[in-house]
């Protein structure tokens, strides 16, 4: 946590055109052709000087990727013939006030998920205020919230180190990917949280740090095994997946594995928190 929190901080998140506008070119040249190196296809570009200071990243099996300023259709086919007429694998295309837009919608999209995540945990649980005391299920909320937080900023900040080693941006498919982790990580933090509620009913236990325990190991296995078949599947996406979405597969398993870790560390011992 304290590595991506000071991670964030110095290096921020780098935005992809998605949230910044622009344009984005990924380009493939044959096998048999010779290979090409970043500084090529640079000195190419720098004719266009309405491109800006193109960003050029080299991928598998030479091939590139390329970042400019937002260009128009014909500027679009003056790069390609100076790059040679390379096999263009995609095209991307975006103004700032689209990126603005993006942006806040993310926000909204992210602030507002965890807000119905609160009121549904709480909602669920409602029945052990009977049992532990008013405002207990919000208790479970809170928890719950916590290893949100926790999974969120661990995976913000693994972005922000490969941003700044990798040259690794964030874009949409980003996103789609925090929700996916949003929703997976309360789903286990759930199944954990619904037998501690069974054996408080069943048992009638006023020791809920044993009631904790044996809830926990009850549902251990379970837990690991979801979460490794799971992590087992995006594994062979990510080797054997296009190079367009490894990106979104890494981040999914990257918070996949931290939600599965939260929910048993973090959103169940919370709950042993003395209140005053």
């Amino acid at each position: 946590m304290l590595v991506s929190i000071f991670s964030l901080i110095v290096f921020g998140l780098k935005p992809g055109i998605d949230f910044t506008g622009g344009t984005m070119m990924e380009i493939q040249y044959g096998q048999d052709e010779l290979s090409h190196t970043n500084a090529e296809i640079r000195e190419k570009l720098d004719q266009f000087a309405e491109i800006g200071q193109a960003q050029v990243q080299a991928t598998e099996g030479n091939g590139f990727v390329l970042r400019l300023k937002e260009i128009d259709e014909q500027t679009h086919q003056d790069i390609l013939n100076a790059l040679g007429n390379p096999e263009e694998k995609r095209f991307e295309t975006s103004g700032p006030v689209i990126g603005q837009e993006l942006t806040k919608k993310t926000k909204w999209a992210v602030t507002l998920s965890l807000i119905a995540i609160v009121l549904y945990v709480a909602w669920a649980f409602r029945k052990l205020s009977r049992i532990s005391g008013k405002g207990e299920s919000w208790r479970y909320s809170i928890g719950a919230l916590l290893a949100l937080f926790h999974d969120v900023i661990i995976l913000l900040g693994f972005f922000s180190l490969l941003g700044k080693f990798k040259g690794v941006e964030i874009d949409t498919a980003f996103i789609t990917a925090i929700l996916i982790v949003l929703g997976y990580s309360v789903n286990d933090t759930i199944v954990i949280y619904d037998r501690i509620r069974e054996n408080l009913l069943t048992y009638h236990s006023h020791d809920l740090e044993k009631t904790i325990n044996l809830s926990i190991n009850e549902t251990l296995i379970r837990s690991l095994n979801t979460s490794l078949t799971t992590l087992l599947a995006l594994l062979v996406v990510y080797l054997f997946g296009g190079a367009s979405i490894k990106n979104f597969i890494l981040a999914m398993i990257v918070g996949i594995g931290v939600g599965t870790w939260s929910s048993i560390v973090i959103a169940s011992p919370f709950l042993l928190l003395k209140r005053k």
